[in-house]
């Protein structure tokens, strides 16, 4: 059986990430729970600068409720990377994302992960419904 291909072209938004001296481990590598921040950082990112969240003072917070990630090849440090991100499914409260790590210029992806995020009300820890302006945001990434 041939694992699925994971190419650039089939995520919508990319967002760059430089990888850190401190990411790789003792053998020489970026070490394999790195990419979950790697993949928190810029699924953040897009929710702030795109579907306008307010990690600070926002009565809206998402919670990480599941998460997982295959490792195809390596990456270290001082390489340049990209992650891949779309949307599998969206619900009311909670979407799942599937993300990809790229090496600057290459179609392949070095690894491909999912999660998915809860969004609660801050006070509380309660599910709501999306917002209005996150909903779109993620729905702009949505796949088929």
């Amino acid at each position: 059986m041939t694992p699925p291909q994971h190419l650039r072209r089939d995520y919508p938004h990319l967002q760059p990430i430089s990888t850190r001296w401190h990411d790789n481990d003792i053998y020489g590598h970026v070490n394999n729970v790195t990419y979950y921040s790697y993949f928190d950082s810029a699924v953040n990112a897009y929710l702030i600068e795109v579907g306008g969240l307010d990690i600070h003072h926002g009565e809206v917070v998402g919670f990480v409720v599941s998460s997982s990630c295959d490792y195809f090849a390596s990456i270290a440090f001082p390489e340049r990377i990209e992650i891949g991100m779309r949307v599998a499914k969206l619900g009311n409260s909670s979407v799942q994302y599937e993300l990809a790590v790229f090496k600057q210029g290459e179609e392949q992806a070095c690894a491909a992960g999912r999660f998915v995020h809860v969004f609660v009300e801050r006070q509380n820890n309660r599910p709501l419904p999306i917002p209005e302006r996150l909903r779109a945001a993620l729905a702009a990434l949505r796949v088929e």
